[in-house]
């Protein structure tokens, strides 16, 4: 119960009152003000009940005001804060870490699938996903796959280590990049490799070739008499025929028409 002291004099009251005047006093916790007596405090508080109060995140304490949340952080500024790996909120204390992941027990965690960070709900992680909008991705050029960083991706490329999934269409070399194949493929860039049997037009691919081949589809070929070669103009079977000109040819007795093998006239001579 609270004593009230009296005195019969005014002088000796006044002097009894500087016994009080280095009094703890008593504070508000909501906004920091001082009361003398506690009855007055309890009228002030009050003024808070139907205030919206401010919490600390560490603590739980609430405020009145975030200027005043601030000074309270201030307190904690030293402190080795433990974060929630869920949600990013700090703890002072292991115990009230453990208290509130028992709010995520049940969670179906949502993983952002660029740098695998989790979140408690689908809303915050699309919130996220709006900070990898605009990066510059890195891509696998084997299996398009992309990745956040460098380095990720260089780890992921050891999966592919022992494929060879490039195939050069010139000589069939395989490669595991396709920029390995690209870099190769300047080897061949002066070579001309498959050759047109009908014009002698040559071609770096066989696809090229193939496709060429469909000009001489409809033409009427003419064919070398020696080697049954066919050609698609006169002039360029003239210039063939050169190619036989050294070669010891075997005359038909009949109409004097030459064959480079004997098997060849043997043929011819059934006409007769």
């Amino acid at each position: 119960a609270h004593i009230v002291k009296s005195f019969s004099r005014k002088d000796t009251l006044n002097r009894h009152l500087l016994v009080h005047s280095n009094e703890k006093l008593f504070k508000c916790s909501v906004c920091n003000k001082s009361f003398s007596q506690k009855s007055y405090l309890n009228s002030h508080l009050r003024v808070h009940s139907n205030e919206k109060l401010i919490k600390c995140s560490v603590c739980n304490k609430s405020f009145s005001h975030k200027s005043i949340l601030k000074k309270h952080l201030l307190v904690h500024s030293n402190e080795k804060l433990i974060k929630c790996s869920v949600c990013n909120k700090s703890f002072s204390h292991k115990s009230i870490l453990k208290k509130h992941l028992l709010v995520h027990s049940n969670e179906k965690l949502f993983k952002c699938s660029v740098c695998n960070k989790s979140f408690s709900q689908k809303s915050y992680l699309n919130s996220h996903l709006l900070v990898h909008s605009n990066e510059k991705l890195f891509k696998c050029s084997l299996c398009n796959k992309s990745f956040s960083r460098k380095d990720t991706l260089n780890r992921h490329l050891l999966v592919h280590s022992n494929e060879k999934l490039f195939n050069c269409s010139v000589c069939n070399k395989s490669f595991s990049h396709k920029w390995n194949l690209k870099s190769h493929l300047l080897v061949h860039s002066n070579e001309k490799l498959f050759k047109c049997s009908v014009c002698n037009k040559s071609f770096s691919q066989k696809s090229y070739l193939n496709s060429h081949l469909l000009v001489h589809s409809n033409e009427k070929l003419i064919k070398c008499s020696v080697c049954n070669k066919s050609f698609s103009h006169k002039s360029i079977l003239k210039k063939h025929l050169l190619v036989h000109s050294n070669e010891k040819l075997i005359k038909c007795s009949v109409c004097n028409k030459s064959f480079s093998h004997k098997g060849n006239l043997n043929t011819h001579l059934l006409v007769h």
